[in-house]
């Protein structure tokens, strides 16, 4: 009996990680530096160029060849992976995603998706990647890039975070201009708190020059007035569906163009 005990302790097995134990090797927090980047490279850039992404999941042969195709053009100023980086949010899933990802010739930013909640998936990306929300600016536009995944608080936390938005807008005022906002969920999504939804809409109006709003999510890549008052949404594709966006802005105003790889 001793002696079955011993063995049981001693096999790898029984020290096996956990695959939701949250520790992840490599950098940590790195949207803070790859923002700092950001906003060093391109603070005093008229025309930026930006490419939106979003929904790795396990389609981790499309992400690379997704990859592949960004690093191709070179005519990229950074990029921003929209959420859903993992299917279930294992420490696994997070450094592969993270390792294609790192793979960029471009400084790039992630938000954090619904899937990237499950077990301690939350605390997963703020060890990888920091805040939940988090904005930077470049070329005089702030990227406001909101944590919209209410339904994994089943609705008990502030999500969409109203006071982090109000701070945002009256923040660095004298860098900027224009904001684009990015989220994970649109309104009136499943994942969306959508007994705020009007109380977002009206928030969005004190953004100073904002632009429009992109999203991930629904693995389509639908440009919608979700509110009917002009103000426009654009869905980023999942990885599988081997699509993906670029943003150019320029003083004059911006233009979205789909990519197909």
């Amino acid at each position: 009996m001793l002696l079955s005990i011993i063995f049981l302790l001693s096999s790898c097995s029984a020290f096996d990680i956990h695959p939701y134990d949250v520790k992840v090797s490599g950098e940590k927090e790195s949207n803070l530096r790859q923002m700092a980047d950001i906003e060093s490279l391109f603070e005093k850039e008229e025309t930026l160029r930006v490419a939106f992404i979003s929904d790795t999941h396990l389609w981790l042969a499309d992400a690379k060849d997704q990859v592949a195709d960004l690093n191709s053009r070179g005519d990229i100023d950074f990029v921003v992976h929209c959420g859903d980086l993992t299917d279930t949010a294992t420490n696994e899933e997070f450094e592969w995603s993270r390792d294609i990802l790192n793979e960029l010739n471009y400084p790039y930013v992630a938000l954090i998706g619904n899937h990237d909640f499950l077990g301690t998936g939350d605390q997963t990306y703020e060890t990888m990647y920091g805040p939940l929300d988090f904005s930077f600016i470049a070329g005089r536009v702030k990227f406001l890039c909101l944590n919209t995944n209410a339904t994994e608080y089943d609705y008990m936390a502030a999500v969409p975070n109203f006071d982090f938005m109000e701070d945002e807008f009256h923040k660095d005022t004298d860098k900027f201009d224009r904001t684009v906002v990015i989220m994970h969920a649109a309104p009136y999504s499943d994942q969306f708190n959508n007994n705020v939804c009007k109380a977002f809409r009206r928030y969005l109006d004190f953004a100073p020059g904002l632009m429009c709003c992109i999203y991930g999510h629904d693995h389509n890549d639908t440009v919608s007035d979700i509110y009917g008052d002009g103000l426009m949404f654009y869905a980023i594709d999942c990885a599988q569906h081997r699509n993906y966006r670029i943003m150019t802005i320029t003083p004059d105003g911006y233009e979205i163009e789909q990519i197909r790889f």
